[in-house]
């Protein structure tokens, strides 16, 4: 399905079904402690649902489908698990992410498209970098 999809409504399947979205949704972050890893993936998907707003708009202006964005079955397994227990499964998947929408621009001419998915890609590195900082600090100690 994807292989049909352009290059936005891939950004919005994308970025609309990721885990940390996921855990934004779910409330899992709205435990005690981690506030370092929350607010940093907060920055994440509060750029992440403004990414995908944006492309939603241009594609209900054109009069193409927006893809629904359900999350996969598996995250519900993440619910007992701790904000710094995520945080790899959430940098694995934002690589992948970032390589999706890298393929999906370079197969999908269209400059105005190709604006916007690299923002995506753009936000999508830097909050990498940011996260595995924050994974780094938070890591646990050796013991």
């Amino acid at each position: 399905m994807s292989h049909c999809q352009t290059p936005l409504q891939r950004l919005v399947s994308l970025l609309g079904s990721s885990l940390a979205m996921y855990v934004a949704d779910a409330g899992i972050w709205s435990y005690p402690g981690a506030e370092e890893i929350k607010l940093a993936l907060a920055d994440l998907v509060d750029d992440h649902r403004s990414l995908v707003e944006r492309a939603g708009a241009i594609l209900e202006d054109r009069g193409a489908d927006v893809p629904r964005h359900p999350y996969p079955i598996q995250f519900t397994a993440t619910h007992d698990l701790d904000l710094r227990a995520l945080l790899p499964r959430i940098l694995s998947g934002l690589e992948a992410q970032a390589a999706e929408l890298e393929k999906a621009v370079a197969a999908g001419p269209g400059s105005e498209d190709a604006g916007l998915v690299g923002e995506a890609i753009a936000s999508t590195r830097a909050h990498l970098d940011v996260l595995r900082q924050v994974l780094a600090r938070a890591a646990p100690a050796a013991g």
